[in-house]
């Protein structure tokens, strides 16, 4: 047998198999039992080979047993490992199979022995009992194995006995699961099943250390999953808290995810199949689903099968917890979904779409999953947007589009349509499928939305495309099927106008005007089974668009004539409503286009087109009231600027065409307004504003007269003296005071009104007999003048509108041509002189403001005299004779100004076609020599009264280059200026000097006139760089600045283009061009202009040059003091221009070092260098300065505004900072909104309104950021025909994280001020959605619903804070510093409020739950939450009634936060009843998971001091171990000083608890354990806390029940004797908990009920 032992290596395999015969088989068996005899290669060899016969079966049954015992005493003895206990197992195995019995029976031979059964023989029954014919050996396996399961320790015999009862527990569970036929194969009936499998779950639990990474714990995870199909569903329901909290800690210990995912799949499966899941598997959803989403969050590795598995198991548990509990899942997920980090929010799209099936689709499922969707659509995260789009697209399946919500969606997918990053065109393609699923009515709304502009032509072209797939299929869309749902689509009149406003733009992102007509095209109409629009619409459309679009194809941008092509679309609009025919159509139309024009952007084009749209529709209608009804409209729309008034002429204008009479009797019922005080809605406003709104609403009527005069062709001078007469009427019968300002507006209008009337040859045919009554009015306005003093062009207009009637029958008779001139000479010559002028003036402004209003009057005064001249030629001389006085006059200003107007006069004549010797001038000798004289420089005496003295020329070069100015040509005058610019450089001081001032006269009288600027500023520019005198050079600078005021647009461009940084010649000229008003306001209005039109075009990649040139210009310009009342006047404009310019520059991300201007620092100082943000901010702060608007600057230096307003991300919030502080508790303007007076806030105003909507991202959050800060201001939010809450509210829908803080924030500013806070209460549902939102939205919802609450005026004031109050209470302990003190400060205030209508009962116990985030809150080192928490206390105490305390919270600090603590948890236990307590303790508990250490802190500090207080022995076991619970779960909290405080307090509830030994007797002893063996509770005696949870109990209840009943009677009989004997006798508490030692198995015990939360302590060896 040795021979062939050791030859075996040697020898071929079935020669070896032969030599192994019965006497060999013995003698191996022998030499084994003999320790050391054979080696280990041997025996290895030997085995494998007897392994094979065995499984041949050519072995006996009595030689297999001798070989089973051997085998297995081998095992013992030799203690064998590796490959030679695997071979063992093997014979084992072999053996196994033929008899299996044989060798399970080998585990229990040894029955008394206290060592494990070798491991090899437990892996052999393990696998053996796999095996169908090892059923019947189960139980008395199963029962062996319980009994030593508690003696493994090594894990290699753990492993090896979970061999065994995996084997068991499928075998088991296999024969169950086939029924009851198979059941009785085995040798345990299936309650005995239940009952170990129980059992071997609480040993393991309770013998096995499972809180590792390892083989067991993975092993043990695999068994104990099986062994929740065989427990019985009550007592597995009663393992959920602990299985959870166990699996939690081998998630935390990075156990394989597979086991764990597993395992809780087959938790929830087994939970499943009782049907009900218990109320331990509810209350443990949100661990239970955090670790399932833990386990999606592996990366799944295709290659590794647990990987994947363990990705499939976990969707598979949320597919069954969903079927148990629908509500809470979905919210879970729906929670997670909304998590800050991307894997997570991931993970839960992939869950929600798979369990997505099982969720019943319910109105309030849709609503909380747009919401969730929503959030996370806001917070776009890059890794979730493909999961995300995969899951909206499974929405749109399920009509979620429809929802009212859907458009957000939508939008976002709009959004990711437009990108444009090549590695995500796979996202595109998606976007697109996705919105094909969206019905075409509602496509077509979302394309036509002013947000998505920019997606406009994929938009428009989905549609068309969607729009001829329903052509192929028979559905046509016709266009007006839209008006079916008209709240929710856009209506066909709002379609047609804005694909028509689309057009007007063709070539705009490449095919905007084409994109509009095809889609136009597919929804045209063709039949006349149309319900509104008929079939002749379909073929004109059918005609006319494929023409406009082969215009289209064959022109470009360049080349196309604009005016030509809007035309033409105008003209297609008119048609087609002409074919259209329907006049409520129409009427629908033209309200379309009329609030277009209300919310039109900043486009001046645009707008201008919708007010000529306006006209054609109208003029199309036949029906009379229908346009008397729309104009009326028309001309009650904002009429604030010019381009509006102008517009709404041109629309009335192109309606008179058709029906003049209508539209001059609608004007003429318009300008009632003016002249009845009953009905004008003009005195409705406020005193301040009266005046200016009648100025705007006659300049819109006679613009209007205007403009129809122009288009009427003739057909309104049969109207023309009426009208005349209804504007004698309107001064005659104003309403209002009738100032300065008032006479100056209504001469305004009235000149735009007669200059067009004085350029209509026609007008001259006619009689107008109310023109001289005009005529009157305007002599009698000059009269009314103060003759010592000039302040306002009121003479200079009513001369110019006496002018403009010149030509107009009847002519004035020679008394009115006399009163007339004689009343203008007095009022213009006897001003007093210039420098009388100039010293009146209050400031050097003015002053020149001042000059140039009387050298314009003096003008005017020119040229009525030139008008009379040419009335009547004859009467000249009457003319001169009037004059006569004046020349003759004892002032010399006075005879200097009679002698240019008898020069003008004389030189006029001269001129004319038809000066010939009959007109009547007996007196021209003597004015001859007059003038000789004067230009000889001799003067004599002519009598005594007429002495003229002044020598105007002598020595004065202003004057010559004044007169000879005036009759030169223009290139007679260009030559002069450079005749005399080469004498600048002259030696002589006074030679230089008088080129200098000979060349601002020529340029100051007739600068316009000139041609070669560009030669003359180039000379100059060559000559300031040289030595000139100081004089001279000061001179020189004063002519380029006239030159510049009359000829800006050619001169400020030559300045701009020149290399940055400037020297200091050309800073020396922008600095002049600050010191002479006209020039002022001529180059300011073209530097806003190029700021504003280059910042509204696509930039490229390189700064522009311009704009920075302009801030620099501004810089310098602005530096000076002397342009304050040019820069007023201009000031809402300017200061929109730089604030857009710097948000502009701030992007561009200029580098430092890049210095663009330098700014002198005085004498002795270096230049300071500015780059180009420090620039445009320096030019910012200028103009407010320059504007005397001093303290917005200070405010700002203190509030570090300039840095916020620096950076990009921050400037919306500078803005803000800039306009009012947003920082404050309530919202207080200490900036632009404080400082300005109403008027520049609504002129302000008025400018932002146009840019709410425009395609400019800058200017669009300037304009809102503006807007919303304004409405601080009562005047402005009391604005007439203003959608305010409108338009914050489209913004607060918009996904823009920016916008919805803007709109908040407008929101809290309009809620400041009576009426607004009530209207708002409506908008609470909708804000209360943002306090989930991001932080600074947050913040501001907060705000908003403050200030509506506590500007609130009627009791629905406590229901409105009784909506927001559970949603604000979170926010109270927010992660976020700004959001928790906003939410706190915010929650003092309201409580004032709340508390002034005495809130009742319900309110009052909401108020309760502020209480705890409110006091640990409290324990927080941020000063300002300690602050805010302590006014907060204070008026929850006032509201309370809690007044002993009020003075504690009044005066705290940061230092004494835990006396208030122990202080307020003293009173709370003197005070409250115990349930208030103990709600107040289970609100605490949450606290105990914050992520914040300090409210951990504070949280275990409440607990603490409550226990403290109160007396423990008094308080419900059950209440103290949960207090005790939720301690002990902070063991291992991460903060050791935490731990420590953990541990103290529970040391403490144990003495407070333990303070005093309960007497108790021996009969109460006796009843207390009657109690436990029927399984029932004792009375209560004790106070409870918290309130009790109903308990799951099991199928034996009822038999609890019974043993109850029938106990009552002997008990009853125990009571009363014990009562009667032992009254006073102590009990001495014993111990009955007693141990089985008669049996190697447990004894079956009942099982425990489910008591989750409240936890019972539980024997050793129980759960």
């Amino acid at each position: 047998m040795f021979r062939v032992m050791a030859d075996s290596s040697e020898t071929d395999k079935g020669d070896l198999e032969c030599d192994i015969s019965e006497r060999n088989i013995e003698n191996f068996m022998e030499a084994l039992q003999v320790a050391g005899q054979l080696s280990a290669d041997n025996v290895l060899q030997t085995l494998k080979l007897l392994e094979v016969k065995i499984l041949n079966n050519e072995m006996e049954t009595a030689q297999c047993q001798k070989v089973t015992d051997l085998i297995v005493n081998y095992l013992r003895t030799m203690k064998s490992e590796g490959e030679l206990e695997e071979m063992c197992t093997a014979v084992l195995m072999a053996l196994g199979s033929h008899f299996p019995g044989m060798v399970i029976a080998k585990l229990w031979d040894r029955l008394r022995v206290r060592n494990l059964p070798p491991r090899g023989l437990l892996v052999a029954v393990g696998k053996l009992s796999l095996c169908q014919d090892t059923a019947r050996y189960i139980d008395a396996t199963w029962e062996y194995i319980l009994r030593i399961l508690k003696m493994a320790q090594e894990e290699d015999d753990m492993l090896a006995i979970c061999h065994v009862l995996y084997g068991l527990v499928i075998s088991a569970q296999k024969h169950l699961d086939l029924g009851a036929e198979h059941e009785g194969v085995m040798d345990i009936r299936k309650e005995a099943v239940t009952i170990k499998a129980y059992q071997t779950l609480r040993v393991l639990f309770n013998r096995w250390s499972l809180k590792s990474k390892d083989k067991v714990t993975e092993q043990v995870l695999v068994i104990i999953g099986h062994l929740f199909y065989l427990i019985p569903p009550f007592k597995l329901k009663n393992q959920v808290n602990r299985l959870t909290r166990w699996l939690m800690i081998l998630i935390s210990t990075k156990v394989t995810p597979f086991y764990i995912s597993q395992c809780i799949f087959q938790l929830v499966d087994a939970l499943a199949l009782s049907g009900c899941g218990g109320i331990n598997l509810e209350s443990q959803l949100e661990n239970i689903i955090g670790m399932l989403f833990n386990q999606l969050t592996e990366k799944v590795n295709n290659s590794d099968s647990h990987s994947v598995l363990n990705h499939s198991l976990a969707l598979r548990a949320f597919c069954i917890l969903t079927k148990l509990y629908n509500d809470q899942v979905v919210f879970l997920i729906r929670k997670t979904m909304e998590s800050k980090d991307p894997a997570k929010t991931v993970s839960a799209l992939q869950v929600f779409m798979d369990v997505f099936q099982e969720v019943p689709q319910t109105e309030k499922l849709q609503s909380e999953v747009m919401h969730s969707i929503i959030n996370v659509i806001q917070e776009d995260f890059k890794p979730v947007r493909k999961p995300l789009l995969n899951f909206i697209e499974m929405l749109g399946q399920h009509n979620y589009f429809a929802l009212p919500q859907g458009d957000i969606i939508i939008n976002y997918i709009i959004k990711l349509s437009q990108s444009d990053s090549s590695n995500e065109e796979d996202m595109g393609i998606m976007c697109f499928k996705i919105l094909k699923m969206v019905s075409l009515p509602k496509l077509i709304t979302l394309a036509c939305e002013p947000s998505n502009t920019s997606a406009f032509v994929p938009l428009c072209k989905i549609a068309t495309e969607m729009a001829l797939k329903a052509w192929f299929l028979g559905q046509v869309p016709y266009l007006s099927g839209f008006h079916l749902r008209p709240t929710q689509f856009i209506s066909p009149q709002k379609l047609m106008t804005h694909l028509v406003m689309f057009s007007r733009k063709p070539y705009r992102e490449k095919e905007f005007g084409a994109s509009s007509l095809r889609l136009l095209y597919t929804l045209h109409p063709i039949t006349s089974l149309h319900p509104v629009i008929y079939s002749n619409v379909g073929q004109l459309w059918m005609k006319a668009i494929p023409q406009m679009l082969q215009i289209l194809d064959d022109h470009t941008e360049k080349n196309l004539n604009q005016k030509e092509w809007e035309g033409r679309l105008l003209q297609f609009s008119s048609q087609s409503l002409v074919a259209i025919d329907d006049d409520n159509w129409l009427e629908h139309l033209i309200r379309v286009v009329l609030e277009k024009i209300s919310y039109f952007s900043d486009d001046g084009e645009e707008k201008a087109f919708l007010y000529k749209l306006f006209g054609f529709t109208l003029r199309t209608s036949r029906k009379v009231s229908l346009v008397k009804m729309m104009l009326s409209s028309i001309l009650q729309t904002a009429h604030e600027e010019l381009q509006e008034r102008e517009g709404i002429a041109v629309a009335l204008s192109i309606v008179s065409m058709k029906h003049l009479t209508t539209v001059l009797d609608q004007l003429e019922v318009y300008s009632a307004i003016l002249t009845d005080k009953d009905s004008s809605s003009i005195l409705q406003l406020m005193k301040e504003h009266q005046q200016r709104e009648w100025g705007l609403v006659c300049n819109t009527i006679y613009l209007s007269y205007s403009k129809i005069i122009l288009e009427s062709k003739g057909a309104i001078f049969t109207h023309l003296d009426a009208i005349l007469a209804l504007v004698l009427q309107h001064y005659h019968n104003c309403i209002v005071e009738k100032d300065k300002n008032l006479k100056l507006d209504y001469l305004n209008a009235l000149t735009t009104l007669t200059n067009i009337l004085s350029s209509q040859r026609k007008a001259f045919q006619f009689n107008f007999p109310h023109k001289l009554d005009i005529v009157n009015l305007m002599v009698e306005l000059i009269k009314e003048e103060p003759p010592n003093f000039i302040s306002s062009s009121i003479r200079q207009m009513a001369m110019n509108i006496v002018t403009d009637f010149r030509n107009l029958r009847p002519l004035l008779e020679i008394e009115e041509r006399t009163e007339l001139l004689r009343t203008c000479f007095k009022g213009v010559l006897s001003l007093p002189p210039r420098d009388v002028l100039r010293k009146e003036a209050a400031r050097s402004k003015e002053a020149q403001a001042i000059l140039d209003l009387f050298k314009e009057t003096l003008e005017s005064l020119l040229r009525l005299m030139e008008t009379l001249i040419v009335e009547m030629p004859t009467r000249i001389q009457n003319c001169l004779e009037l004059l006569d006085t004046w020349l003759n006059s004892q002032k010399d200003n006075e005879r200097e100004r009679a002698m240019w107007c008898t020069a003008r006069i004389l030189g006029f004549t001269a001129k004319m076609n038809n000066f010939k010797a009959e007109i009547e001038f007996t007196r021209l000798g003597r004015l001859q020599k007059q003038m000789g004289r004067k230009t000889q420089g001799l003067w004599e005496e002519e009598g005594k009264h007429e002495v003229y003295s002044a020598n105007v020329f002598y020595n004065n070069t202003f004057e010559i280059a004044k007169a000879f100015a005036e009759y030169f040509t223009k290139i007679q005058l260009t030559t002069l200026v450079l005749t005399a610019m080469e004498g600048l450089t002259d030696s002589r001081a006074k030679v230089s000097l008088a080129a200098a001032q000979l060349m601002s006269g020529v340029m100051k009288e007739r600068g316009r006139d000139m041609i070669k600027i560009e030669e003359v500023v180039e000379g100059i520019l060559e000559r300031l760089n040289l030595q000139l005198e100081p004089s001279t050079k000061e001179e020189t600078l004063r002519a380029m600045c006239l030159l510049a005021g009359n000829n800006t647009h050619i001169v400020v461009p030559m300045l701009l283009n020149r290399p940055l940084p400037w020297d200091r010649t050309n800073l020396a000229l922008w600095n002049v061009f600050g010191t002479r008003r006209e020039t002022t306001i001529n180059v300011l209005q073209l530097l806003i202009g190029i700021l504003e039109n280059l910042h509204s075009k696509e930039e490229t990649r390189e700064m522009a040059f311009q704009p920075v040139a302009v801030a620099c210009a501004l810089c310098e310009m602005l530096s000076g003091s002397l342009c304050q009342e040019a820069i007023q006047e201009l000031y809402p404009r300017l200061l929109l221009a730089v604030l857009s310019h710097l948000y502009w520059v701030i992007e561009q991300n200029a580098p430092q070092k890049m210095v663009v201007y330098s700014k002198d620092g005085g004498p002795g100082s270096k230049s300071k260098p500015f780059d180009p943000t420090s620039c445009a901010l320096e030019a910012v702060k200028l103009v407010l300065l320059a504007a005397a608007y001093d303290g917005v600057v200070t405010y700002a230096n203190q509030h570090c505004c300039w840095d916020l307003l620096s950076c990009p991300k921050f400037y919306y919030i500078g803005i803000m900072d800039l306009t009012s502080n947003s920082w404050l508790p309530v919202s207080h303007p200490s900036g632009i909104v404080k400082n300005c007076e109403p008027a520049i806030l609504h002129r302000i105003l008025n400018l932002v309104r146009n840019l709410l909507y425009s395609f400019d991202d800058r200017r669009k959050i300037l304009a809102r950021t503006f807007y919303a800060q304004l409405l601080w201001h009562r005047s402005v939010a009391q604005t007439l025909g203003q959608d305010f809450s409108g338009n914050l509210i489209r913004w607060i829908k918009e996904p823009n994280l920016i916008m919805k803080e803007v709109g908040l924030r407008g929101i809290s500013n309009l809620a400041l001020h009576p009426g607004q806070s009530e209207s708002l209460k409506s908008l609470v549902p909708f804000l209360r959605d943002f306090l989930k939102s991001e932080v600074r939205v947050t913040v501001q919802a907060v705000k908003s619903l403050r200030n509506i609450i506590c500007h609130g005026q009627g009791e629905d004031t406590k229901v409105v804070f009784s909506s927001i109050s559970k949603q604000l209470c979170p926010l109270i302990n927010d992660e976020r510093d700004q959001v928790r003190i906003a939410a706190t400060a915010a929650l003092g205030h309201m409580l004032y409020r709340v508390d002034k209508f005495k809130p009742g009962s319900t309110l009052r116990k909401e108020i309760y739950t502020f209480l705890v985030p409110l006091l640990l809150s409290f324990q927080d080192n941020n000063a300002e939450v300690v602050k805010a928490c302590g006014g907060a206390l204070t008026e929850w105490t006032k509201v309370i009634g809690w007044s002993s305390l009020t003075q504690m919270f009044q005066h705290t600090t940061l230092s004494d936060h835990m006396q208030v603590l122990e202080e307020t948890c003293k009173y709370m236990v003197s005070t409250c009843k115990k349930q208030l307590l103990g709600e107040l303790l289970s609100q605490n508990f949450g606290f105990l998971k914050s992520p914040w250490p300090f409210l951990r802190t504070a949280a275990v500090n409440f607990i603490g001091l409550i226990t403290k207080k109160i007396n423990m022995n008094n308080i419900h076991e059950d209440d103290v171990q949960l207090l005790q619970n939720a301690l002990e779960s902070m063991r291992n909290d991460p903060v050791e000083s935490i731990q420590s405080l953990v541990n103290t307090t529970l040391k403490n509830i144990n003495k407070y608890v333990n303070a005093g030994p309960i007497p108790t007797s021996r009969m109460s002893r006796l009843s207390i354990n009657l109690f436990k063996v029927s399984g029932m509770k004792a009375s209560e005696r004790k106070k409870r806390l918290f309130k009790t949870v109903r308990r799951e109990r099991d199928d034996e209840d009822s038999q609890k029940n019974k043993v109850w009943n029938w106990l009552q009677g002997p008990l009853n009989s125990l009571r009363s004797w014990h009562n009667a004997r032992v009254k006073n006798t102590p009990l001495i508490v014993g111990d009955l908990h007693t141990t089985s030692t008669g049996s190697q198995v447990p004894n079956s015990k009942s099982p425990s009920e489910e008591t989750e939360p409240v936890q019972k302590k539980v024997a050793p060896e129980s759960l």
